[in-house]
């Protein structure tokens, strides 16, 4: 207990060192502090004299990694609006749909191959259908596609995902949270979780007034003590529902985003969203026996070959209906494939319900090999479509008529 606070300390001094790392290279920082954490965690190697072991308080790091998680996701639920998925149009609606619903098909088909469990199986399917907002918001702006005609489809297919994932993530905490025994009882269980969330989709829409009243504060201080008590308080009423913590978050961001106050509040959480993100991904590798890794490897390989697959195939089909080019379309599926913070918030609630441990070290991997591969793949989207351009042989006059149109 006398050393606690400087093994918190040290933690979070190799936290910073790994992100300066990444930051340097240009790197999303998410796979640098999942293997940081393995390498210094309880699991450590023993070489010689040298004992790596020496963040031995895991349990405040954890605690500090899920109020990365809550931080997370209100920030997510502050960004997406009910309002921006009535005016996105057609062609992010079909664009999301078919993005989710061919990678959760692939997560379905995979985990029936490897005979996993009906649970853990849904659990692998919704891993495989998130993709990574920061990530994927990181290379749009790290390689300077924010003004490319791909780009709006792009983010609203995010956007999309997102909704997905929200609903994805109340329906199964309600089947492995709620603790039904019965088919009665657990569609009592799930409809709570959907009605819980549905309450908040009309609080957004109706709550606004109310809530600009209620939010009128000028002292940042107590704005800012007001909002985050909030989110901690409605986090772990949630939690009492059998709706995971992290959902709760999401949602009151949800009820926040559509308040003349969402830009300020949204200030006021990046900085914690970064630093307690930041231990959250950490605090997960600290979790991960390195040796456990390899009985997961062929797993995670094969689970990255079928991502690959359907995002390009979806991206593919996404931008030739929203009549983009093909380089335009390839350009959705490398960009979108990346996979990290959301992928480990559905592994983790898979472990949260007891379910198979190998999601651990599967999740792991996986993420780690997307979060590297997916930004590199979309750093040289233009070899990768001069590549495929010579199988299928799209035409190049089209693709240049596109651009001069852009």
């Amino acid at each position: 207990m006398d050393h606690m606070m400087f093994e918190v300390g040290t933690a979070l001094i190799l936290v910073a060192i790994a992100s300066i790392i990444a930051g340097k290279l240009k790197f999303s920082i998410i796979p640098f502090l999942i293997v940081l954490g393995m390498l210094v965690g309880p699991h450590a190697p023993t070489i010689g004299i040298l004992d790596f072991k020496f963040i031995e308080s895991q349990g405040i790091i954890d605690f500090l990694g899920q109020i990365g998680i809550l931080f997370l996701l209100f920030y997510l639920g502050l960004e997406f609006s009910v309002q921006k998925l009535i005016k996105s149009g057609r062609n992010i609606v079909v664009g999301g749909t078919i993005y989710v619903i061919l990678n959760f098909a692939l997560g379905l088909a995979y985990g029936f191959v490897i005979n996993m469990p009906l649970y853990e199986t849904l659990i692998i399917a919704g891993m495989l259908s998130v993709s990574s907002t920061a990530i994927v918001a990181k290379v749009l702006v790290d390689l300077r596609r924010t003004g490319n005609a791909e780009t709006e489809l792009i983010l609203g297919m995010i956007l999309f995902d997102d909704i997905f994932l929200a609903v994805f993530l109340s329906i199964m905490s309600g089947l492995l949270l709620g603790g039904a025994t019965s088919v009665g009882a657990t569609i009592i269980s799930v409809g709570i979780s959907i009605g819980y969330m549905l309450l908040f989709f009309v609080i957004a829409r109706k709550g606004p007034p109310i809530l600009n009243k209620l939010l009128n504060i000028t002292s940042s201080e107590i704005f800012i003590i007001v909002v985050f008590s909030s989110m901690f308080f409605i986090a772990g009423f949630s939690e009492t529902l059998h709706v995971a913590e992290a959902i709760g978050a999401l949602l009151f961001g949800l009820a926040l985003s559509e308040t003349d106050h969402s830009e300020r509040i949204e200030q006021l959480v990046i900085p914690f969203r970064d630093f307690f993100g930041a231990i959250f991904f950490f605090s997960f590798g600290l979790g991960i026996d390195p040796t456990t890794l390899g009985n997961a490897l062929w797993l995670a390989l094969g689970a990255v070959g079928l991502t690959i697959i359907g995002n390009l195939v979806a991206g593919m089909i996404a931008g030739r209906k929203a009549g983009l080019s093909h380089k335009s379309s390839l350009n959705i599926g490398l960009t979108i494939m990346a996979r990290g913070e959301f992928t480990i918030i559905v592994a983790n609630l898979g472990l949260a319900g007891g379910l198979s441990a190998v999601l651990k070290p599967f999740s792991a991997l996986y993420v780690l090999i997307l979060a590297i591969l997916g930004p590199l793949l979309a750093k040289e989207s233009k070899r990768v479509y001069r590549g495929v351009n010579k199988i299928f042989k799209w035409s190049e006059p089209v693709e240049k008529v596109k651009k001069r149109k852009i």
